[in-house]
C-alpha cells in the first residue's frame, strides 16, 4: 500500500500532465473532425453524390474518425499500441459476439446501398412503418411521418424483409370503390365518374380509365374507379375524386347506402 502510494505520489506530475495533454488532443482532435465532416459534406454536395451514399459513408467517415482519435488519445496517455490493440481486438471480439444484431444491420446498410430498394426522398412502408426517408445511417434508417414523427429502423429488417416504395415508379394508379343503391341507375352513375376523372387536371388522360361496376354488394353496386397520375399527385387526385362524387351524387339524389339494422318488436312476445 505504502508503495503505491509513493508510486502515485512521485508520478503524479507525470500522470497529470499526460492526462491533461489527453485532454487537449480529444478537444482538438473532435474540432478537427467536426471541421473534416463539414468539408466532406461540402464536397459531396458540390459532385452531387447519390443523397443515400452521402448520407452513409459520412457516417462510416465519422465513426472511424473518433475510434482514431480514441486510440491516439490513449497513446498520449502513455497506453502501448500493442496492448491497445490486443484490448481493442478482444473487445471487438466481444463486442462482436454481443452486437451481432449491429453487424447484420451494417450489412443491411451496405447492401441497401447496392441494390437501392429506396432512396432518400421516397416514401416507403417497411417494419410495420410508413413515412419519408429522410437518412441512412451505419446501422439504421430515419423515416418522417406524415404527421411528422422520427421513426428509427434498423437497416438489417430494411434489407431482410419485403418494402412497399411508393415513389419508385413515376406514375401511380388512385383505385377507389363508390357504393350506391340498388334503385339507382349505375349507368348514370358511371357517366358522372368519368366525367369526374376527365375533367381533373391531373389525371393522365393517355393512361387508361377504368370505371366499372365491380361487384353487386349486400346493400350497394359497387363501381370502381381506377385512373393515373403522377406519384407526387395521388393524394390530390384521391382527395378530388372523393369530394367531386360526393357533391355530384348528392345534388342528383344517387343515395350512397350505409349498413343499417332494423329492429322489429312483436307484442304479442313483449306481454310475455
Amino acid at each position: 500500500m505504502e508503495n503505491m502510494k509513493l508510486f502515485i505520489t512521485s508520478n503524479f506530475a507525470d500522470l497529470f500532465m499526460k492526462l491533461l495533454g489527453a485532454i487537449v488532443i480529444f478537444i482538438i482532435g473532435k474540432f478537427v473532425i467536426n471541421n473534416i465532416m463539414a468539408l466532406v459534406h461540402k464536397a459531396m454536395y458540390k459532385r452531387k453524390t447519390d443523397p443515400m451514399v452521402h448520407s452513409f459513408a459520412v457516417s462510416c467517415l465519422r465513426s472511424l474518425s473518433y475510434v482514431i482519435l480514441v486510440i491516439i488519445t490513449a497513446s498520449v496517455v502513455g497506453i502501448q499500441m500493442t496492448s491497445l490493440v490486443a484490448i481493442l481486438g478482444a473487445a471487438t471480439f466481444a463486442v462482436g459476439l454481443a452486437l451481432q444484431g449491429s453487424l447484420s444491420n451494417f450489412a443491411g446498410g451496405v447492401l441497401i446501398l447496392i441494390f437501392k430498394p429506396f432512396e432518400i426522398g421516397h416514401y416507403i412502408e417497411a417494419a410495420g412503418h410508413s413515412g419519408t426517408v429522410e437518412g441512412i445511417q451505419i446501422f439504421y434508417t430515419v423515416l418522417n411521418t406524415p404527421d411528422n414523427k422520427k421513426i428509427i429502423i434498423p437497416n438489417g429488417e430494411l434489407s431482410n424483409n419485403s418494402l412497399i416504395n411508393y415513389s419508385k415508379n413515376d406514375k401511380r394508379r388512385v383505385d377507389i370503390d363508390f357504393g350506391i343503391s340498388y334503385g339507382d341507375d349505375f349507368k348514370k352513375a358511371i357517366s358522372f365518374l368519368n366525367e369526374i376523372a376527365h375533367s381533373h387536371e391531373k389525371v393522365l388522360k393517355d393512361d387508361p380509365i377504368t370505371i366499372r361496376v365491380k361487384e353487386l354488394g349486400d346493400s350497394s353496386v359497387n363501381i370502381t374507379y381506377r385512373v393515373w397520375c403522377r406519384t407526387a399527385d395521388y393524394w390530390t387526385v384521391y382527395f378530388d375524386s372523393i369530394e367531386k362524387a360526393k357533391e355530384i351524387f348528392d345534388r342528383e339524389k344517387i343515395e350512397i347506402p350505409f349498413p343499417q339494422m332494423d329492429v322489429n318488436f312483436n307484442p304479442k312476445n313483449m306481454e310475455k
